[in-house]
């Protein structure tokens, strides 16, 4: 579908909301403040010197999002690189990402990190918010959040108790429901929320040899929480969440071919892809006079069994029928934060002019990581193993001087050290034992003014880093460690509000610097890709969000990125050949520019409840798929449309997305067995169905 016919449709939506709006023209109200704690505590979205995107519960409700990839298209210069289960979601602000292995984009849920991508992706159920926190954030976060962060929080337990349900249906023979039950076992003191939920569907692509679909989902999900306050200054929450995935197999196929014949594969083998996780959280909070305490102590675990097959070559070629891979990997994870920080609200007063707001804490973690992996080629097993077990320690401190409530000056340090060891089985090559080591200190500086009481310039400088590590078994001999990646962010800022609060408007222009870049490379002899240090790379750009609630019930938003992310001279990549020369080449996965404009209008028909409609529109520019750019992803769009009627206890609503049936490819890999030398997975479908809940 073409980009004319997209935007026509979005435009005539905002329109035909427009004229509905006229009858209430006013009823004028102001956007929602925002409240997000990406600097690790409470604070205004519009107050901080740091370039954030929170995607709040009402806005999660409204588009129905059920994964981080759907919250992401609001987000300028994000991408999700996602594929096959939901497990291998990789994230990249401003052309940074990483692998699930050693992600450059880390996502905390609930304070805890998830120092695995495999554990990051998972059904969003009883959320209150994610934020999305663009560039480095090494002075707070340390480790693995040299692009950024994705920070997800649950909602606290109800005040009164309530239920609520929902369900929905769809083409594919989809399906999905959620509960959640929540309320005060003692007023004021205990309180208690249960959530669970199911969705599945069958798969979009077909097997041209049995007439299968390969790739459906089956993901039930759930979640428990107890918030205990034994007084107004001091609570415990204590969360466990889970979620067991029991999905299909990869879609991949030849990359020549899915783009031609999309959603058809040809197998002889149909595998499959299972998840599990477990995470408890407890949570500890203090808020005293002077200063406040808190506690994060985090448990995750997760494990993947992964069966599919090697054999993405033509029927009739010799390489039909090339071999299966069984893909085992599970990890223990440990985490511990603590945390002291001047009361909330109430900052240390110099003199009359200078108040000083301050934070200080200490993060230990250990992980231990598993992963053993069978490949059976032309019917020959070969076998390999891999534990490593990473350890690691950070101290952190922060302070903002402000000067006349206007000025803000901040300064932010960290200092982490990391030591990893390693048992590696190769197939076939003597067992070996291996370790690693590092630290790193990441500062950060920061300056914002307020010109008015609405519009805050700033301008930050900060320091991140991706952790060194240890490679599994599947790479080459003198490969398998790699060091750490240091990168430095400049960044110049606006946020504004205009007529009366109505108006939100955010604009900020960046420039990245990195070194010793960690990138994929491609081992033909075991068909897997490890880590390896490629050189250094640049990214500048800049980002516009813009919200804007012209009358009650009336909101339009959108924002746009352009990005130019390179890898600098010097910088080599083995995908596709080895040690290629890569310099002066985008980065993959690293699109263009980004655009996401949206309409919602809501019709308040009094007692009957409202009638509202929602239209969205998201456009990504042309991207690479690896460092050598032989191949990529030209622009694309796509388009979703819902409405409904919403009452005081109930609601019901139609919805499509990808609506005018796009095809895209969003992920391919180097793949030397193929035609084309690559294999690849089309973007979903066009859907479409119903969704209709209560509450009580």
């Amino acid at each position: 579908m073409t980009t004319w016919k997209i935007w026509i449709g979005a435009i005539a939506v905002i329109f035909t909301t427009g004229a509905l709006a006229q009858s209430d023209s006013n009823a004028v109200t102001r956007l929602p403040v925002i409240t997000v704690i990406a600097e690790k505590e409470p604070a205004e979205a519009q107050s901080l010197s740091v370039s954030v995107t929170p995607v709040t519960r009402d806005m999660l409700r409204d588009a129905d999002i059920r994964l981080v990839k759907d919250a992401a298209v609001y987000v300028p210069n994000a991408f999700m690189a996602d594929f096959g289960p939901p497990k291998l979601s990789n994230p990249y602000f401003r052309g940074v990402g990483g692998t699930p292995l050693n992600p450059g984009v880390t996502t905390y849920i609930d304070g805890v990190p998830q120092l695995n991508g495999n554990s990051a992706s998972i059904q969003l159920i009883d959320v209150d918010q994610i934020e999305f926190v663009r560039g480095p954030q090494g002075a707070l976060f340390g480790r693995n959040a040299v692009g950024g962060l994705i920070n997800i929080t649950s909602r606290r337990p109800a005040d009164a108790w309530l239920t609520e349900a929902e369900g929905s249906c769809g083409n594919y023979n989809a399906g999905a429901g959620d509960f959640r039950v929540s309320g005060p076992i003692l007023k004021d003191q205990l309180g208690l929320s249960l959530s669970g939920g199911y969705s599945g569907r069958d798969g979009y692509t077909r097997n041209s040899l049995t007439g299968d679909r390969l790739d459906g989902r089956d993901d039930s999900f759930g979640k428990e929480q107890l918030l205990w306050k034994p007084s107004d200054r001091f609570e415990v929450r204590l969360i466990l969440s889970g979620e067991h995935d029991h999905d299909g197999d990869y879609a991949l196929g030849d990359l020549a071919i899915v783009r031609t014949t999309p959603f058809a594969v040809t197998r002889d083998f149909e595998g499959y892809t299972r998840r599990d996780i477990v995470a408890p959280t407890l949570l500890l909070a203090y808020h005293g006079d002077a200063v406040e305490f808190s506690s994060i102590s985090g448990g995750v675990w997760w494990k993947t069994l992964d069966m599919t097959s090697l054999d993405y070559a033509p029927v009739g070629s010799f390489l039909f029928g090339f071999g299966t891979e069984r893909n085992a990997e599970q990890q223990y994870q440990f985490s511990e934060e603590f945390r002291l920080a001047s009361a909330k609200d109430q900052p240390v007063r110099l003199n009359d002019q200078l108040t000083l707001g301050w934070q200080a804490g200490v993060f230990v973690f250990t992980e231990d990581y598993k992963n053993d992996t069978l490949l059976t080629e032309f019917g020959t097993p070969l076998d390999s193993f891999s534990k490593i077990q990473t350890t690691g320690v950070g101290v952190y401190g922060q302070t903002k001087l402000t000067v006349c409530e206007k000025l803000d000056l901040t300064v932010g340090l960290r200092y982490d050290y990391e030591y990893a060891d390693a048992n590696l089985s190769p197939a076939g090559l003597p067992a070996q034992s291996l370790d690693n080591s590092f630290d790193e200190a990441t500062p950060q500086l920061g300056v914002s003014y307020r010109l008015t009481t609405n519009v805050m310039a700033y301008g930050t400088a900060a320091c991140g880093y991706r952790a060194g590590g240890i490679n599994n078994s599947g790479s080459p001999a003198g490969q398998q460690t790699f060091g750490a990646e240091r990168s430095w962010n400049y960044e110049i800022g606006a946020k504004t509000e205009w007529f009366d609060h109505r108006v939100q408007a955010n604009l900020a222009l960046f420039y990245i610097d990195w070194q010793n870049l960690q990138l994929p490379q491609f081992y033909p002899l075991t068909q897997n890709y490890y880590t390896a240090n490629a050189g250094g790379a640049m990214s500048k750009g800049l980002e516009l969000e813009l919200r804007y609630r012209p009358i009650k019930g009336w909101d339009l938003f959108g924002s746009a990125g352009y990005t130019v992310a390179e890898f600098l001279s010097g910088s080599t990549s083995s995908v596709a050949a080895n040690n290629q020369n890569v310099g002066g080449n985008p980065l993959p996965y690293a699109p263009s520019f980004t655009v996401s404009t949206g309409t919602q209008y809501t019709w308040d028909i009094g007692k009957a409840g409202a009638i509202y409609a929602r239209a969205e529109v998201s456009v990504v520019g042309d991207f690479k798929y690896d460092a050598g750019n032989q191949v990529g992803q030209s622009t694309y769009n796509l388009a979703d449309f819902r409405a409904g009627w919403r009452a005081k206890r109930w609601f019901a609503e139609g919805w499509i997305k990808n609506a005018f049936d796009t095809h895209y490819v969003p992920v391919a890999l180097y793949y030397g067995t193929t035609p084309s030398g690559y294999v690849g997975e089309s973007g979903a479908p066009a859907t479409f169905g119903l969704r209709a809940g209560l509450s009580f």
